[in-house]
C-alpha cells in the first residue's frame, strides 16, 4: 500500500490534536452548553454525526467526510473529558488502550505469526477477541442495538470467524432460491385466504438474511447498496414533483401512467 503524503508532520499533528483537547477543556469549563453535558445527553448526538458521516462516504464528499471526522472526534475527546472528571478514564487512557488492542490482535505484525490473506486475519481477530472478553458466545460482542441489516452482516461475518460458513456462493444462491420460493408458495398473491403475518414476516426475514449472506459472498454492503437505491430513488422522485409541478400538475391528482412517464425520463438522467 502506498505511504499517504501527509499535509502535516506528526509533530504538527499532535499540535493540531493537543489544540483540540486545550479547546475541549475551555468550553467544559466555561461554555454554559458544554458544561450540562452528559454521556448520556451527547450519545444522540453521536448517533446523529455517525449517520451523518455515512452520508458523505456514501456520496465521497471529502470535505463533508473531513468535517463529520472532525465532529465525531470532537464528541470522543468530549466523553474522555467528562470520564476524566470522575475519575474513571482519560483520553490518553482511551488511546492507548486501543493502541494495545491493535498490537494484541495483529500478531502476524507484530509477532511471529504467519497469514495467508486478509479473511485469516479476521478469522484470527475473532479468536482472540473471544479470548480476551471469556465470552460463551462468538456472538456475545454484536451490539443488541444495531440496526437489523448491519447485525445480520455482523453476526454471519463473526459465524464465518469460526468457520460456521457456506463454502461457494452457488450454495448461498441455492438457499436464497428456496426461501424465496418457500415465501411465494406460502403467501401466494392468488391466494384469497388470511395472510398469517407472524409467519410472513418470519419467511421473509429468512428471505432478507439469505440476501444479505449473498452479499456477503459477493463483497457487497447490502446495507451500503441499499442506501444507495434509496438515494437513487430520492432523486427520481424529487424530479417528478419538479417537473409536474413545472407542467401545471400536482401529484395527488395524477394517474400512475402519467407519473411512470417522468419516472422513465428521470431515470435517463
Amino acid at each position: 500500500m502506498k505511504k499517504p503524503q501527509a499535509k502535516y508532520s506528526r509533530k504538527e499533528q499532535t499540535i493540531a490534536f493537543n489544540r483540540l483537547l486545550t479547546i475541549m477543556d475551555e468550553l467544559r469549563e466555561q461554555c454554559p452548553w458544554d458544561k450540562k453535558q452528559t454521556m448520556e445527553s451527547l450519545r444522540h448526538l453521536t448517533i446523529e454525526e455517525t449517520y451523518e458521516l455515512s452520508d458523505a462516504i456514501i456520496e465521497n464528499n471529502q470535505n463533508e467526510i473531513r468535517n463529520e471526522l472532525g465532529d465525531l472526534m470532537l464528541h470522543l475527546v468530549f466523553y474522555a473529558r467528562i470520564a476524566s472528571e470522575s475519575g474513571d478514564f482519560d483520553i490518553a487512557e482511551v488511546i492507548n488502550s486501543i493502541c494495545e488492542k491493535l498490537i494484541i490482535r495483529h500478531p502476524h505484525v507484530y509477532q511471529d505469526v504467519v497469514v495467508a490473506n486478509d479473511q485469516e486475519v479476521k478469522e484470527n481477530w475473532e479468536k482472540i477477541k473471544l479470548k480476551e472478553k471469556g465470552d460463551n458466545s462468538v456472538l456475545g460482542g454484536v451490539p443488541v442495538s444495531l440496526p437489523a441489516l448491519i447485525k445480520a452482516m455482523r453476526i454471519q461475518e463473526k459465524a464465518r470467524g469460526v468457520g460456521f460458513d457456506w463454502e461457494k456462493k452457488e450454495q448461498v444462491w441455492e438457499k436464497v432460491e428456496e426461501e424465496m420460493n418457500e415465501f411465494r408458495s406460502e403467501f401466494n398473491i392468488a391466494d384469497e385466504s388470511m395472510l398469517d403475518k407472524v409467519k410472513a414476516q418470519s419467511e421473509f426475514g429468512d428471505l432478507l438474511f439469505s440476501l444479505i449472506n449473498y452479499a456477503r459472498f459477493l463483497n457487497i454492503n447490502p446495507e451500503e447498496a441499499l442506501e444507495r437505491t434509496n438515494k437513487k430513488f430520492i432523486k427520481r422522485f424529487r424530479y417528478i414533483e419538479e417537473e409536474s409541478h413545472k407542467d401545471g400538475k400536482r401529484l395527488a391528482d395524477m394517474t400512475l401512467e402519467e407519473m411512470d412517464k417522468y419516472w422513465e425520463k428521470a431515470k435517463n438522467l
